[in-house]
């Protein structure tokens, strides 16, 4: 006899614990299934998050995981042509983070099952039954001792990352481009003062191509560097030593003085864009739908959530009643992933001399204070912006239709 539920959330990510706790909040029994043993151990690379992007949740950045304040970010150019961009940030504690937001699932009513894999999903009788089995030796916090061997639910929202079997098993084509999936590993490190700073650092071009290698102050002497690579598989190596190197060097780090104290490896769904998000009982949230960015995936999972409990309201769990989270995620996010996927593809098309000149355009400038408005009015800000002041750089933008 399977165990009965409103809803089945798999995945403790940011998209997976804010889909069960709004489902909760929404009226409806939650059951969130989780294969790690202890939520926020091992977590994901992730690892800073812009109040903007926050902003989009109505959550409130909590100082109990930020373990650095960030007041912006720098872009430069391969050839050190820089763009600064002023806008709050925090770099996290991921570990400290997803642990804050499984307490909030938790005082919703959640009940949350760790050390539990869901390795088998079936549609039956108007709804889903999940097989479920140990992953490790236990459980975690949150979770009752004993493993269910069937559950049933009405609606499942899957949330288990990028490389996600459920959402396989379910039939669902997640990416438009499922290729263009940017791998990368990010390193904690330490060398004296490295974490002092207080602005991000990405550098693209043609070291990184198809993303960024990055550098983040954590605070004190600790920071995190890394490397996101497009279209080169998912080893990364080459790629890191050579970033690595190219570090020491930018911040005159001795060998001796450097570190590097932990290293992950993921994959990030910037510019894979949403397709196949939803069918009849089912709903798929965050990384495993190419929704990329912890803000962003969060508020796809409320969303997803939201959704989920004005299905169970309504009795009705079909694709039609589930259409509702596409088209809600497409009226407030589609239009940030489409543009950065336009951004990022002219950037991996173009050569290292045309992002350079493209960057002179607003050489040290606080575009920050230039751009207002929604993304749609900050991409034709940039265009007006760079017509005034070199009319020649936009024609770089033509990158985007060459065929590489």
């Amino acid at each position: 006899m399977a165990i009965k539920t409103d809803i089945a959330v798999i995945g403790a990510s940011p998209a997976g614990l804010m889909a069960a706790r709004h489902a909760a909040l929404g009226g409806a029994k939650v059951m969130l299934f989780e294969k790690k043993e202890e939520i926020g151990k091992d977590p994901h690379p992730a690892n800073s998050v812009f109040k903007g992007m926050m902003n989009i949740t109505g959550e409130k950045v909590d100082p109990s995981y930020v373990v650095h304040d960030i007041k912006g970010m720098k872009i430069v150019s391969p050839g050190g042509h820089k763009i600064k961009v002023k806008t709050q940030g925090y770099a996290l504690d991921k570990g400290a983070f997803d642990r804050f937001y499984e307490k909030k699932a938790l005082a919703e009513g959640v009940e949350i099952k760790t050390g539990t894999e869901v390795v088998g999903l079936n549609r039956k009788d108007s709804g889903v039954v999940l097989k479920t089995a140990a992953s490790g030796a236990g459980s975690g916090s949150g979770s009752d001792s004993e493993i269910p061997e069937r559950v049933k639910a009405k609606v499942v929202i899957i949330a288990d990352g990028i490389l996600s079997k459920n959402a396989q098993m379910a039939g669902l084509h997640t990416m438009k481009h499922p290729d263009d999936i940017a791998w990368g590993t990010e390193l904690t490190i330490r060398a004296p003062g490295i974490g002092e700073p207080d602005f991000a650092e990405y550098f693209v071009g043609s070291h990184a191509p198809g993303w960024k290698s990055t550098y983040l102050p954590r605070g004190g002497d600790e920071a995190a560097i890394g490397v996101y690579v497009r279209h080169y598989g998912r080893d990364v190596a080459p790629f890191l030593d050579s970033w690595i190197a190219r570090f020491k060097d930018l911040k005159n780090i001795s060998d001796d003085e450097f570190e590097i104290v932990e290293r992950k490896s993921a994959g990030d769904p910037i510019v894979a864009i949403p397709d196949q998000t939803y069918t009849d009982n089912i709903m798929v949230a965050g990384g495993a739908a190419g929704q990329s960015g912890i803000g962003y995936a969060m508020h796809a999972g409320q969303i997803a959530g939201q959704v989920g409990a004005m299905a169970i309201a309504k009795g009705d769990y079909s694709a039609r009643t589930l259409s509702k989270y596409r088209s809600d995620w497409r009226s407030s996010l589609y239009t940030e992933h489409a543009f950065g996927r336009i951004g990022l593809e002219t950037l991996r098309k173009m050569e290292d001399a045309e992002i350079d000149e493209l960057f002179e355009v607003f050489e040290d400038e606080d575009v920050s204070s230039l751009i207002k408005g929604n993304t749609v009015n900050q991409g034709l800000s940039v265009i007006s912006l760079m017509l005034q002041k070199k009319p020649s750089s936009i024609l770089k933008a033509s990158a985007f239709f060459r065929n590489k």
